[in-house]
């Protein structure tokens, strides 16, 4: 059961008591003003009062740092990953218009087909699987933005688009040009103008550590020792391809990125790669294999970056631990978070220690860098999130995490209908969108977890605490107003836990409840403290709520 509500920009959906397996969201009943919006465009929970002003010294102290983060529109957005061969399934007539940008040995699937691994086919030095095509582009893919704006999304995130001999275009032919069977670059421009209609913005994937062995820019460099594009890669007898390639794969020449003149038309010059795009409107880039970069190289292109657009979001693929890679880049792809998320599900690690690892991870790294960076549980190289976790609980646990916890969360195409798929390239199947009903409980799901974070600061934008427990991991989300604070509590253990959890909040009063949104299940905090008995394979979203009264209440001053 559920009322439609439209806000400008965006369209929600206020649920009514629905049981959600597994998860008990708690939150407080008193409904919050209906036209107050934050700066994502997400319907605000704050309650202003005529003595808003009141408040501790701290909340004074935090309210600059919070009114910082809404501005910027980085801190925890979220973000929709597209594989844009993937994702909206041409026409016939669309797909025979283009036949012939897939001439053989590459081959055009039809969509309910699933992608499978393939043979090595050494004429051409590629995996079968690797130029097999199902034809999506990115004129198909604005025909789906209208199922991403109604999701609560804010930023669209493209695999590679520039031209490549690939289906997955890491194999880059030419950095200015966008891949014939994608479209154009007007058509970039195009979707940009779509995107900023609907109040998202659009990011891409910069691939500049390595190109394709097809580049006409290495044939030619690999055959005339005097090319003007010889100084683009690195040869020699001591490589087993007779050039430097990533990871040794020989379809993939590494980009001698120590040479600045090459780094200049990648991204320094004003007509370089990574700033003219931004210049057609993109809001920023994902850097593939970042890691590859080192520290250096990552600030200039940064720095490169914001000279065309100072609010440009640069993330790097990081699968290290963060910290000093956040002095180079705006956020990284939170490898290391994830891990922490799959063990705790799959029982390797409690609830306490990931919730210290978490906590050493936030204070190493500085919570703002942590707020840009993406919350992930599956992408275009890892097992897709069902298939990684069979049963639904673990997944709701994962996704409440994925959602609460600062950052910004990354949705993989497909996610919300279900999709499963394990290694390459089972993981990049079309998306199957017959399965997106009312009664699939992996779309309910989501919709209620984008619904909960998009109306809640905390949750987007606030500090995090964590809680002390043996067995639990319990976290607190704030800021500087007390009914906006929630409490983040997981069993991902196959028990039922009871534990006694000092919620560190000064202003919570004594005998306050936390109340559950979905069954009206009460939490009472005394002295500070509660006690959470959960159910197995369970997480809650606790909030706060002031019992309604005309005579009395103890948060009358309170900010």
């Amino acid at each position: 059961m559920s009322e439609r509500i439209i806000h400008p920009g965006r369209a929600w959906m206020r649920f009514g008591v629905m049981p959600l397996a597994g998860v008990c969201l708690l939150a407080a009943c008193a409904a919050q003003p209906s036209g107050s919006q934050n700066t994502h465009g997400k319907p605000s929970t704050m309650n202003h009062s005529e003595h808003s002003g009141w408040g501790s010294a701290r909340d004074r102290a935090l309210e600059p740092i919070l009114g910082a983060r809404e501005s910027d529109w980085r801190c925890g957005a979220v973000i929709y990953h597209i594989f844009v061969d993937r994702f909206v399934e041409p026409t016939p007539e669309e797909l025979e218009a283009k036949r012939h940008l897939y001439p053989k040995p590459k081959v055009l699937r039809s969509w309910d087909e699933q992608p499978k691994p393939g043979r090595k086919l050494t004429d051409v030095g590629v995996w079968s699987h690797e130029i097999e095509f199902w034809g999506g582009d990115l004129v198909t893919l604005r025909r789906g933005l209208d199922h991403v704006e109604a999701l609560g999304v804010d930023v669209v995130y493209l695999n590679p688009i520039h031209a490549a001999y690939t289906n997955h275009k890491y194999d880059a032919q030419d950095y200015w040009a966008v891949s014939p069977d994608y479209g154009t670059r007007e058509d970039v421009i195009a979707l940009v103008e779509d995107l900023r209609e609907r109040d998202m913005r659009l990011m891409l994937d910069g691939v500049f550590n390595h190109m394709g062995r097809t580049a006409p820019a290495f044939i030619e460099a690999q055959q005339d020792p005097k090319s003007p594009w010889r100084e683009w890669f690195e040869f020699g007898d001591e490589f087993p391809a007779g050039y430097r390639a990533w990871y040794n794969a020989r379809n993939l020449p590494e980009v001698t990125l120590e040479n600045k003149h090459i780094r200049d038309q990648l991204w320094n010059d004003p007509d370089s790669v990574v700033r003219g795009y931004l210049r057609d409107g993109i809001a920023g880039w994902r850097l593939d294999v970042a890691y590859d970069y080192g520290f250096d190289l990552l600030a200039e292109l940064n720095a490169a970056a914001k000279a065309e657009r100072p609010d440009a979001w640069i993330v790097g693929e990081i699968w290290n631990y963060p910290e000093e890679w956040l002095d180079s880049i705006d956020g990284v792809m939170n490898f290391h978070q994830r891990r922490i998320i799959n063990d705790l599900v799959h029982g390797r690690i409690t609830g306490a220690q990931a919730g210290r690892m978490i906590e050493r991870m936030i204070d190493d790294c500085g919570i703002e860098g942590i707020l840009r960076s993406w919350n992930m549980l599956d992408n275009h190289d890892t097992e897709r999130l069902a298939t990684m976790f069979p049963e639904e609980h673990d997944r709701m646990i994962a996704q409440v995490l994925q959602m609460t916890l600062p950052g910004s969360p990354l949705i993989y195409y497909g996610v919300e209908a279900g999709m499963t798929g394990g290694g390459d390239p089972e993981m990049r199947g079309p998306m199957d969108w017959d399965a997106l009903t009312d009664d699939n409980p992996e779309f309910e799901r989501l919709k209620r977890l984008l619904e909960i974070r998009g109306g809640s600061r905390a949750l987007r934008i606030g500090d995090m605490r964590l809680l002390d427990t043996t067995e639990l991991l319990a976290f607190q989300r704030r800021t500087d107003r007390w009914e906006e604070t929630r409490f983040i509590v997981i069993n991902a253990s196959g028990k039922p836990i009871s534990e006694v959890v000092a919620l560190r909040d000064s202003k919570l009063m004594n005998f306050a409840p936390l109340i559950d949104e979905i069954t009206g299940t009460e939490v009472t905090i005394r002295s500070g403290l509660a006690e959470f008995t959960i159910p197995a394979k369970t997480a809650w979203i606790l909030r706060p709520r002031e019992e309604p009264t005309d005579e009395y209440s103890p948060y009358k001053r309170m900010r």
